[in-house]
């Protein structure tokens, strides 16, 4: 149900196009009077996919798109922008607001997405990236932008209840729009939303961990009189960045006594760079031997890993400091770049046969598809081999299954033993957790009237709405 408020000048309604009760499909509106601002517009993944009666969801846009003024983008998951494509061709002409960085990774993000679900060729993906490219407006962090919805007060009113949000009649309706850093994937963003009577609207998009060493943490903002907050992991507790930091450096150590490869599925925005970044550490405090090959096999990974080194500005304290040590941290020397189909077929063939010790990280993050797919069903049934999972599985996803120590799972309509030693390490999520979710909400000085708690599974939500209360 949506959520409105309405006072003597103008009516408020919160409606959600996808991500209200699930981790993906993040599609959220903020309507007054009949004049619609979309935040993300998101691929449903996992059990998200499915409709009630366990069919394909549609990927059309299934919500009217005519009074829509504006779509903001948090940043570039697939769960968050993987239905730009559909709302463009439904006819979406209007402005597409983002940060610079998330301007430059959407088209790379967006690529893999038109090849295989819509089967484009190269000329046609082209076509429709640069007509994206052409909606998008970046707007930098910590700057006010306006957002025109009428030239004058739009005196329609509707007869829904009342509620606190109290405004005098403004000349226009206009919206100020801020982007302030998530701490999540680069680029990242939480949104304000300033309405006319100066209230402020903040739609969180997803948060990230605080202490993280790639990108500084998420600073609260100073009023929320409506605040939707994600909850992916409202319920749990991570482990610190030096608790990962050994938890990987064990891992590493015990699977090269007993030989075989390490895979690491990984989003190849965010997760990617993380590791990267944690192993260089470990190699060069020598914690690993550094002779092991980390061996990096997805192209849109190597293509947002430079665009991290294009922002390093955007970069914490911490990684600003290596840089000016001459450290290259998402660009050491043992990091091996794999390109092409056929070399990336050689690898996975080699593995299998020789099952030589290296360390892969390949995507995609929830063992949903990519090249990653090809390694566990070479390497899941040698009991040499190690998967890390390093960030959050859907349900109804091969990475939640082995999350969940399956013998067996299916992989291209084939059943594949499960003898690999399985690990999780919620260390390495780019969400926030329960305790910082708090913390970000208690952070807020002024507001705080109302909350939504969107984007987490059920027991996460109950959980982060029992202790924002």
């Amino acid at each position: 149900m949506p959520i409105q408020s309405q006072n003597s000048n103008f009516e408020i309604t919160l409606k959600h196009h996808g991500g209200k009760l699930g981790v993906t499909g993040s599609c959220h509106e903020l309507n007054i009077n009949n004049h619609g601002i979309l935040i993300d517009c998101g691929l449903f993944q996992g059990k998200d996919a499915k409709d009630k009666h366990g069919n394909e969801r549609k990927l059309d846009i299934e919500f009217p798109i005519s009074h829509l003024k504006a779509l903001i983008l948090t940043h570039t998951h697939i769960d968050h922008i993987g239905r730009l494509p559909w709302l463009l061709a439904k006819g979406f002409k209007q402005p597409i607001y983002c940060t610079p960085a998330t301007a430059e990774l959407v088209p790379l993000m967006l690529d893999d997405g038109l090849k295989l679900q819509l089967g484009l060729n190269k000329g046609q993906r082209a076509r429709v990236l640069e007509l994206i490219r052409k909606q998008i407006k970046p707007i930098s962090y910590n700057q006010w932008h306006q957002i025109k919805l009428t030239s004058k007060a739009n005196p329609s009113r509707s007869k829904s209840s009342c509620s606190s949000l109290k405004a005098k009649r403004p000349e226009s309706l206009n919206l100020l729009l801020r982007f302030q850093p998530a701490g999540h994937i680069l680029g990242s963003a939480y949104v304000e939303i300033k309405l006319p009577n100066n209230d402020i609207v903040v739609f969180s998009g997803d948060l990230g961990p605080s202490n993280t060493p790639l990108l500084p943490d998420p600073i609260s903002p100073k009023r929320a009189d409506l605040l939707i907050i994600e909850s992916t992991y409202g319920n749990k507790i991570h482990d610190s960045v030096e608790t990962r930091g050994k938890r990987l450096q064990d891992i590493i150590e015990r699977s090269l006594e007993d030989g075989g490869a390490i895979i690491i599925p990984a989003f190849s925005v965010g997760r990617t760079q993380e590791l990267l970044f944690d192993i260089e550490h470990l190699i060069h405090h020598q914690k690993i031997d550094s002779k092991i090959p980390i061996i990096l096999d997805s192209q849109l990974a190597n293509k947002v890993t430079k665009q991290y080194r294009r922002f390093k500005k955007l970069w914490s304290k911490e990684a600003k400091i290596k840089l000016n040590n001459q450290r290259h941290p998402l660009n050491f020397d043992q990091c091996i770049t794999i390109e092409s189909h056929k070399e990336h077929m050689q690898v996975v063939n080699r593995l299998k046969s020789t099952a030589e010790p290296c360390i892969i990280v390949a995507a995609s993050g929830m063992c949903a598809g990519g090249r990653v797919m090809n390694y566990l069903e070479a390497l899941l049934p040698d009991k040499r081999t190690d998967i890390i999972l390093a960030g959050y599985q859907a349900h109804g996803t091969l990475g939640r299954d082995l999350q969940n120590q399956e013998h067996q799972v299916w992989i291209d309509n084939q059943p594949i033993d499960v003898n690999a030693q399985i690990h999780t390490m919620s260390g390495y999520s780019a969400h926030a957790d329960q305790a910082d979710l708090i913390n970000f909400f208690e952070g807020i000085e002024e507001g705080r009237k109302e909350v939504v708690v969107v984007h987490g599974e059920r027991e996460a939500r109950e959980a982060l709405c029992a202790a924002l209360t």
